[in-house]
């Protein structure tokens, strides 16, 4: 099974949504036996709800994100993903720090997606509009989708020298 792994900073806003509609992507590309998908956040703690915006833009792409709770990552959650894709750089400097064992299956999302190393907006930090953020979010994945499949294929083999898809 291939696992992906989606970061942001609270895990309640940008790496649901990004999760959930990966994880619908699978589901319609007819890979759900062989790919699962879930999200963390660098800065969070157990069993927050994602923030009412994010329920309202995931409702605007009929995904339910109700049943959502926050979990921070740890070396365990890492350590079974074969590709971890986080919203900001500076993210992806401190896991390599704090966790460089896994530092080549950690990559900026839009890296992944479109050879760009910019972030993904918080819309908590910065003044961008909510739907804005989820619409790139979206977009990204979307355009993606075959690319962070194969980024993580890669990644498993690279790690796992007898890993299938």
């Amino acid at each position: 099974m291939l696992s992906i792994l989606f970061i942001c900073t609270a895990n309640r806003f940008r790496s649901p949504i990004a999760a959930i509609y990966f994880a619908r992507s699978v589901v319609r590309n007819g890979d759900d036996s062989h790919i699962s998908v879930s999200s963390a956040g660098t800065w969070t703690t157990y069993g927050q709800p994602v923030t009412p915006e994010a329920l309202t833009q995931a409702e605007r792409y009929s995904l339910n994100l109700s049943l959502h709770k926050s979990r921070p990552i740890t070396k365990e959650i890492l350590a079974q993903a074969d590709l971890i894709l986080v919203m900001e750089n500076n993210q992806k400097e401190a896991l390599h720090q704090e966790f460089p064992i896994f530092a080549d299956r950690i990559c900026l999302l839009t890296e992944v997606v479109n050879g760009k190393p910019d972030d993904v907006p918080d819309p908590y930090v910065t003044e961008e509009d909510p739907a804005i953020i989820a619409a790139e979010i979206i977009a990204l994945i979307d355009h993606g989708y075959e690319r962070i499949v194969q980024f993580a294929l890669r990644s498993k083999n690279k790690n796992k020298p007898d890993a299938q898809y």
